[in-house]
């Protein structure tokens, strides 16, 4: 683990964080690495780094949810400097009572005009908590690091037991209200739905784990632009299932375990929609009953970028313009060329798929998209929050010039996200994971040639705090200042010259060539 950092004073890194896996040999470990007890041979990585810096001045919530959140969950997840051992489910009862409480009100909280469909049903479902028995995410301990800079949010969650890696970058903006109430309930929501779905059995977990390398047919591959576009992921799992079948029936015993695996799969990415939804709708409730002593909680959102690494399958879910870029072996390349394929897509209205998308969805409305923004106001089509662009009752809540005029047929901001999950490969290297801060200022190519420079001269490093400070030079560069000048003007004032940054880079274990590739932009 590690802390220090050569960014100073006014720009010093608000969160640096790293963990290295025992039992790896690909990399050596110096005096900066606390080596943890050993991780389980299904896993899939071999270290992690964290890295982020503020650029925003903004003041943590204090009253929303009661306090809830600031002052009791959110302490208790922060260690901006190193992992450390904490029970798998310290605020789940504490969630449960929160969750429980906003029954009554579900119903008159829809962000969407039309009929709930099956997969809203679990809304109005009271929830409880489970056995800690009854998931692979309910480890009894598990190491935890995170913090905030600025409006963003990092979290980093470890088994050590289960061999399982949760990451999630929560990149707030108009307040980081959004961003806490996610760092301190997501996590524990998406766990609960896991439990309570019972796909996550012994039985099923064993068998996935089990099957690395193997499945073929449930793979969600990329295409030729190596950007997944939306696809809500019901359909995606129909798709292959006819795949699956043909496959299944020329090798015959593997059939059971291959339908075990996708049926396990498919409840993870039914999990982790249930409990964005589950957090959207908490979080409006919150605002809907706060807004009249503070008004400025219907314009608080986030993008989400949420990475899960179980055996071998990476699983992402993305809302918003945050990145996951995986750095992958071109195939049949003699002289095995890393290459930047992005997991993940940009929700902005700077994608033409979205852009004309969200004008298809608001026929009657011209002015849906102004000045190259969601009604004048938000760059990304989809985010957590942001409910004055969702509901006209919150949009009421803003005065003046603040608030949309015009809202015609909301939302206009989606809360659906994208869902992907990759099976890793031997030809797999490393996974960046970045708020869009970072790619203000590097390309998906760049991001992936410095790392892995970083890494072959550095093996025992941080790379995600070394691209922050290649950041902060090139915004320097760019601004016409030195790195001093410009790292000392205040959080605030700084933002006009980059944005908070936040970069977890995690090193994929699978893949032992690593010294050998070079790299290309």
């Amino acid at each position: 683990m590690w802390g220090e950092t050569i960014i100073k004073p006014e720009g010093e890194l608000k969160v640096s964080f790293g963990y290295q896996c025992n039992g790896n040999n690909s990399f050596e470990v110096s005096n900066g690495y606390d080596i943890l007890p050993e991780i389980r041979k299904n896993s899939s990585f071999s270290c992690l780094s964290g890295a982020a810096l503020s650029a925003n001045a903004t003041l943590a919530n204090t009253n929303i949810c009661k306090g809830l959140i600031g002052a009791e969950i959110l302490p208790s997840l922060d260690s901006p400097n190193s992992f450390r051992k904490v029970p798998s489910s310290p605020n789940l009862s504490r969630l449960d009572i929160l969750s429980s409480s906003l029954q009554s009100s579900m119903s008159n909280l829809s962000c969407s005009s039309s009929p709930p469909s099956d997969h809203d049903s679990y809304l109005f479902k009271p929830m409880s908590a489970p056995s800690r028995s009854e998931g692979f995410l309910s480890a009894m301990e598990v190491q935890v690091a995170g913090g905030a800079a600025g409006e963003d949010r990092v979290q980093a969650v470890c088994s050590e037991e289960n061999g399982w890696l949760f990451c999630a970058i929560y990149d707030g903006f108009n307040g980081r209200d959004a961003a806490d109430f996610l760092a301190g309930t997501l996590y524990e929501t998406i766990m609960l739905y896991f439990n309570l779905r019972g796909c996550e059995s012994k039985q099923d977990f064993s068998r996935a784990s089990d099957s690395l390398y193997l499945d073929r047919c449930f793979q969600h591959y990329l295409d030729d632009s190596n950007t997944i576009y939306d696809e809500k992921f019901p359909s995606r799992i129909q798709d292959n299932k006819d795949s699956c079948f043909d496959y299944t029936n020329k090798n015959g015993s593997f059939a059971k375990e291959e339908l075990s695996s996708n049926s396990f799969r498919h409840g993870v990415l039914d999990s982790f929609q249930r409990a964005l939804n589950q957090a959207e709708n908490d979080f409006l409730y919150m605002v809907e009953q706060e807004m009249e002593d503070r008004p400025d909680l219907v314009s608080v959102g986030s993008c989400v970028l949420v990475v899960l690494l179980h055996g071998n399958d990476l699983y992402t879910l993305n809302l918003g313009d945050s990145r996951a870029v995986l750095a992958k072996y071109g195939e049949g390349d003699e002289n095995e060329r890393l290459k930047a394929i992005q997991l993940t897509d940009s929700h902005t209205v700077d994608n033409e798929v979205e852009k004309n998308q969200l004008i298809s969805d608001h026929p009657d409305d011209p002015m849906t998209v102004v000045a190259g923004k969601v009604k004048g106001k938000l760059k990304v089509t989809r985010a957590f929050g942001v409910g004055y662009l969702k509901k006209k009752k919150l949009n009421d809540a803003l005065m003046g010039i603040l608030r949309v005029r015009n809202l015609i047929s909301p939302p206009y901001v989606s809360t659906q996200p994208s869902m992907n999950v990759h099976r890793i490969s031997k030809s797999d290297c490393f996974v960046i994971v970045g708020s869009d801060g970072l790619f203000d200022f590097f390309s998906n190519d760049e991001v992936v040639k410095l790392v892995h420079s970083y890494i072959l001269s550095n093996p025992s490093g941080d790379p995600a705090k070394f691209l922050l400070e290649q950041l902060v030079e090139r915004a320097a560069d760019c601004a016409g200042f030195s790195l001093e000048e410009l790292m000392n003007i205040p959080a605030g004032r700084r933002r006009k010259y980059h944005d908070d940054v936040t970069v977890i880079v995690v090193i994929l274990g699978t893949n032992h060539r690593t010294s050998k590739a070079s790299t290309c932009m």
